[in-house]
């Protein structure tokens, strides 16, 4: 998401990651992808966050993801800014194997902007939900908090408020019972997104499920929900491990400008941003997405896309999985 992007109107408007110091007494700046927001870039970039302190350092404390839908009147620190930018929601999603925190990627989202930058709402909006799962409450999964664009109708929002959903049962609960990313390229086409109708009617038709590690027991789903105005991103793609544990290859993805890409087309990732997440656990930021190597930086070059992050999935036992979020 670089300034040379003519448009910036996908879900994630922004994205920027946090890694802890050597000495792990601190969040300090990892890499950011603002497109025209250049003035909070800078801001950003000089940073560095305490435990506890601002919305990376709170996702830090809390050991959870956040979903901050109000910036203003908040500790988020940088809220002046953040809203010239026409950013009004951040999600903090910590990245936890066991109680060791590798990274923080924070995601913004707010109102489409015109070809200049900037005035009000153009095109549609999405949404983004955390859902949670405490045993000692229920036995399902249900909203923690969610942020519904403008265009959301409050009747999505109402509904998916009064949810509930046992492991295996709608796109959260599934991402829960495998323990792995989901995505449904089309939620209107399938039985497994429980609020469709109210999804359809909301214009909601493409939806990602990413299961969250924290160091509690409570399980945790962060889940992005696009029309078709404002995809989640460019292109999206999940990659884990081949059956001979040699390189990862691609689970699921979904491109804007080329459609569905099959499982296993164009072999296998050893290198590059991708694989760097994937063997460190610590998500990675590339600005220049035709850089990475073999049929990554091809695919970005043909596609037209810009700019890339990698986001490990951890589990009990490591990185399961790595999420790669285009622009």
């Amino acid at each position: 998401m670089k300034s040379s992007v003519p448009h910036m109107n996908t879900l994630i408007k922004a994205v920027e990651t946090w890694l802890p110091t050597p000495d792990g007494s601190l969040l300090e700046f990892g890499g950011g992808l603002y497109g025209r927001a250049t003035a909070f870039g800078a801001i950003s970039r000089s940073l560095c966050f305490g435990r506890g302190e601002g919305l990376p350092g709170r996702a830090w404390f809390d050991g959870q993801p956040i979903v901050l839908k109000e910036l203003d009147g908040s500790y988020f620190r940088r809220a002046e800014v953040a809203r010239e930018a026409g950013f009004t929601c951040a999600i903090g999603l910590p990245l936890f194997h066991g109680d060791a925190l590798s990274g923080v990627v924070v995601l913004f989202c707010g109102p489409n902007r015109d070809e200049d930058g900037h005035g009000t709402h153009v095109g549609g909006d999405g949404s983004v939900e955390l859902w949670r799962h405490n045993a000692r409450v229920s036995s399902d999964m249900t909203l923690v908090d969610g942020y519904f664009g403008g265009r959301i109708s409050d009747n999505f929002a109402a509904v998916s408020r009064d949810t509930y959903l046992p492991r295996g049962a709608g796109l959260p609960g599934i991402a829960w019972q495998k323990g792995a990313a989901v995505l449904i390229d089309d939620l209107g086409q399938t039985g497994k997104f429980v609020r469709a109708d109210s999804a359809a009617e909301a214009g909601i038709n493409r939806g990602l499920a990413i299961p969250c590690s924290t160091p509690s027991d409570d399980t945790y789903v962060l889940t992005l929900l696009s029309t078709v105005e404002t995809p989640i991103a460019l292109r999206v793609e999940c990659w884990a491990p081949d059956e001979g544990h040699l390189g990862l290859q691609r689970v699921f993805g979904f491109c804007e400008s080329a459609g569905p890409l099959r499982a296993s087309e164009g072999g296998t990732v050893l290198a590059g941003s991708i694989g760097k997440a994937f063997a460190s656990g610590v998500p990675v930021i590339n600005e220049r997405a035709e850089t990475e190597p073999g049929m990554v930086g091809d695919a970005a070059r043909d596609a037209g896309l810009t700019a890339l992050v990698a986001v490990p999935v951890m589990t009990n036992d490591g990185v399961g999985e790595v999420i790669a979020l285009y622009f």
